[in-house]
Order: structure tokens, then C-alpha cells, then sequence
């Protein structure tokens, strides 16, 4: 099955460059480039990619826009930011508008052909490299836990906790698994449950709050 790939980015450098890659992978496919946020939409209407890479910092409509309109679409791609450190402020938006992924600009080709393997897959959202350092400067940026959200993860089991330290460190459910010497399908229900639990819409909201909470991933 080949993966279909939306690229947004107002640069055509950046473009070329990350379709160029996508292309060289064998099973990735550019379906559509845009260069701003209306014109992602409007691609994402006409092409129905799997996956949709965004840039933060586009002209007229941005990507954070664009990531909540391209989530409301009847056949939503999965949103992964393009972002640079200097991006680090508009993540926690990111997250809430629906994105489940980013990649730094400067990603070396083989991890973003990975990444977006990984989030068409929805095996795992989180790329260890990039996201978790993302994560861990917005942490020192937003409000300290709620207590609400103090309650809820105390009342979480340790095994619990194992896994959601682990999915701060972006593994898949089946790496979290092998570590922890329990089946993927185990993994699936408890990360499932500590969604459910967290008040989580995404692994990369878990990952947040991993990072937030000052838990060790």
C-alpha cells in the first residue's frame, strides 16, 4: 500500500526537498504540495493524503489553522508539524488543533521517511529524536498541572505509569511491549485506558504531560 503524502510549506526549496525524499522511499507518494494553508485545505479536499506535513510559519492562513481545518475534513490526514526550535511556543496549540507528530526541517531523510510510516500506521506519533526535546522545552513554558490532573495521575497503577513513561520516549506499542515483556495488544488497551484516563485525545498529548508532570521518560 502506498502512502499518500500532502507537503505544505511556503517555501519551494523546502518543498522539492521533502517531496524529493518522500519520493526516493519506494512505498511514499506526494500526492499534492501547498504552499500555504487555504491551499492545503483545498488539496487535502481534492486528494485525500494520509499523512500531511505543515509548516507553523506560512503566510495568510498558518499551519495551526490549517491543521484544525484539515482535522475537521471527512477524511482527515494525520497531521504532522514541520517546525524549527524557534517554533517551540505554538506546539502546545499544535497539539490541541490536532497534530500527532513533528519534525524538525532539518530531519535527516531516513527518519522522515520513518515518521510518516510510523503515523500512517498509527503505530506510534512520537519520533524520540525530535518531538521529545520539542516537548520538553514547552513544558518549561506552560501552566503547572492542574490538580486535576495531579489526582488523576496519582491514581494511575504502576504499570501504568511504566507505559506512559515509555510513551514519552515515543516508542511504539510494539517496542513498548518488548520492554515490558507484555503483548501489543496489551499495550494498545492500557495506553487506550490512560487516554481515557488523562483526558488524552493523542499519544503525543500523553507524551505533554509526561514531560509536564517532570515524570522521567
Amino acid at each position: 500500500m502506498v502512502i499518500q503524502v500532502l507537503v505544505v510549506d511556503d517555501s519551494e526549496i523546502v518543498r522539492r526537498g521533502l517531496s524529493e525524499v518522500i519520493e526516493s522511499s519506494g512505498d511514499l507518494h506526494v500526492v499534492a504540495q501547498a504552499w500555504d494553508g487555504r491551499s492545503a485545505v483545498a488539496e487535502a479536499r481534492r486528494c485525500t493524503p494520509d499523512v500531511a506535513l505543515v509548516d507553523i510559519q506560512m503566510p495568510g492562513m498558518d499551519g495551526l489553522a490549517a491543521t484544525r481545518e484539515l482535522r475537521a475534513l471527512p477524511c482527515p490526514p494525520r497531521v504532522v508539524i514541520l517546525t524549527t526550535f524557534g517554533d517551540d511556543a505554538y506546539v502546545d496549540e499544535a497539539v490541541r488543533a490536532g497534530a500527532v507528530g513533528f519534525l524538525l526541517k532539518d530531519t535527516p531523510p531516513e527518519d522522515l521517511v520513518r515518521a510518516v510510516r510510523q503515523v500512517a500506521g498509527g503505530k506510534a506519533t512520537l519520533d524520540p529524536a525530535v518531538t521529545g526535546r520539542v516537548l520538553q522545552t514547552l513544558a518549561e513554558r506552560v501552566p503547572a498541572l492542574t490538580a486535576a490532573e495531579k489526582a488523576a495521575l496519582g491514581a494511575l497503577t504502576d504499570r501504568e505509569r511504566e507505559v506512559l513513561r515509555l510513551v514519552g520516549r515515543g516508542l511504539s506499542n510494539l517496542d513498548i511491549g518488548a520492554a515490558l515483556h507484555i503483548t501489543e495488544g496489551t499495550v494498545k488497551g492500557q495506553v487506550s485506558r490512560l487516554m481515557a484516563k488523562l483526558g488524552a485525545d493523542n499519544r503525543v498529548q500523553l507524551a505533554r504531560l509526561v514531560y509536564r508532570a517532570g515524570l522521567e521518560p
